[in-house]
């Protein structure tokens, strides 16, 4: 059985507005179909980051225009914070002091 048999991971996607998680080990479909999508989503928001930067820089860029880039990079950063989220939970736990490595100093026991 694999050491990640009993970790929830949280998904990059979610269900209705709540979280959606799968249990066991990440060899699974669910999991490498996860994997892809926090692939895509990473890019996307490298590329997004490109266009941000352009359009930024463009002195004609329209209000509209640049509320529309705010929303896109608000759901990008949505996206990226739960893919953050998702893999510092699944970070090992130190040797010693049985905190994991995503845990505030000063936190936990």
């Amino acid at each position: 059985m694999s050491d990640e048999a009993g970790v929830a991971r949280l998904l990059p996607w979610s269900n209705e507005g709540k979280s959606c998680y799968l249990l066991g080990g990440g060899s699974g479909y669910v999991s490498r179909l996860a994997d892809d999508m926090e692939r895509v989503q990473l890019g996307m928001a490298g590329e997004l980051l490109g266009h941000a930067a352009d359009l930024l820089g463009d002195p004609r860029a329209t209000p509209p225009q640049l509320r529309f880039l705010a929303a896109r990079l608000a759901e990008s950063l949505r996206d990226v914070h739960r893919i953050a989220e998702s893999r510092g939970a699944r970070l090992p736990v130190r040797e010693g002091d049985g905190k994991g490595l995503n845990e505030p100093p000063g936190m936990g026991s």
